[in-house]
């Protein structure tokens, strides 16, 4: 008799810790996911299941103002890394967002389009403001010093390095992807090449509207 006692209450303590671990995992769980955004169905994005803070940096845009993290809050921002002298990579990507914006219609004004260059040497800004001028007036440029770039790609999971090819001359090798920070001013996700402009303008348009529907700008 004692020892059927004694199962029963070992039984009863288990249960109770078995419930009680559950409501820990739950509570844990509900803390780890209720931050992160009900994202809509998207078909180029690749989004993080929580959005990231941004570094803080200062780059000067091609106006000859500064740009800064806080310049990438109150609507969404594409984000590409790259130099005026690319020979593919990056007017083909600009040329796809060109693309993007005239597909966007009315959510273009809660969108924008940020070329950072990684070769400050040679995109001065009045060459940078020729360069996105080109492709889109709503474009901004954007460069800073080295450390600053390095520090800025670094932090955004992005690379560039230069190798030089005789004389004075030299390539850059870059990352392709265009980063999406949200209007919270956060790390949202990726766009990856290669880059298909209806799908892209069909993701911003979703992404646009779920912010509103949710409250936001």
């Amino acid at each position: 008799m004692n020892v059927l006692r004694l199962s029963g209450r070992i039984r009863a303590t288990v249960l109770i810790l078995i419930a009680m671990a559950a409501i820990a995992a739950g509570g844990w769980f509900g803390v780890r996911t209720s931050g992160a955004p009900d994202w809509p169905k998207l078909e180029a994005a690749a989004m993080y299941p929580a959005p990231r803070a941004l570094p803080d940096f200062q780059l000067t845009a091609s106006d000859g103002r500064p740009l800064t993290a806080a310049d990438w809050k109150g609507h969404w921002t594409l984000v590409f890394f790259g130099y005026t002298s690319c020979p593919d990579v990056c007017p083909t990507t600009l040329a796809t967002f060109k693309q993007v914006w005239n597909r966007l219609a009315t959510a273009a004004a809660r969108i924008r389009f940020t070329f950072v260059s990684v070769d400050p040497q040679r995109d001065t800004p009045e060459q940078l403001a020729r360069y996105v001028e080109f492709f889109n007036k709503e474009f901004v440029g954007a460069t800073g010093s080295d450390e600053e770039l390095v520090h800025l790609t670094r932090a955004l999971g992005l690379t560039f390095s230069r190798e030089k090819t005789g004389d004075d001359n030299y390539t850059v090798e870059h990352s392709a992807a265009v980063l999406i920070v949200d209007p919270q001013g956060r790390q949202a996700g990726l766009f990856r090449p290669p880059f298909d402009a209806a799908k892209i303008a069909a993701d911003l348009q979703r992404l646009v509207v779920m912010n509103s529907v949710q409250g936001g700008t």
